[in-house]
């Protein structure tokens, strides 16, 4: 498991409740570093803000193929399986909400071919 962080400028707390199953359908850029996250374009330090904490199980490192190679970038898959463990609201527009990659109960996505031996 890598800790990885994803900030938005919005208010997403009334759609992660602890203990909630949700997956992600879009890819989703995160970064291993909080430093990075400082940059308004990214969360910033005024303003709504939701901040990410993931715990995933299979981000890739996009780094060498990333037009940014200082924010140490992960990209998460679309269909990524996460529950919701718990948030905090550190500060009136600050949410912050710890989810955990889950192995879906069920196939989100059909390989559209058998594998080849």
């Amino acid at each position: 498991r890598q800790t990885v962080w994803r900030g938005l400028h919005l208010d997403l707390s009334k759609d992660y409740p602890p203990g909630e199953k949700i997956t992600w359908w879009a890819f989703s850029s995160c970064t291993t570093s909080l430093s990075v996250l400082e940059s308004d374009l990214y969360l910033g330090n005024v303003g709504t803000r939701t901040l990410f904490s993931i715990e995933t199980i299979n981000g890739l490192i996009i780094r060498s193929h990333s037009h940014f190679t200082t924010e140490d970038e992960i990209l998460l898959l679309s269909g990524t399986f996460l529950e919701v463990k718990s948030q905090l609201n550190p500060a009136p527009d600050l949410h912050v909400i710890h989810l955990q990659q889950k192995i879906p109960p069920h196939v989100l996505l059909e390989p559209p071919f058998e594998s080849i031996s």
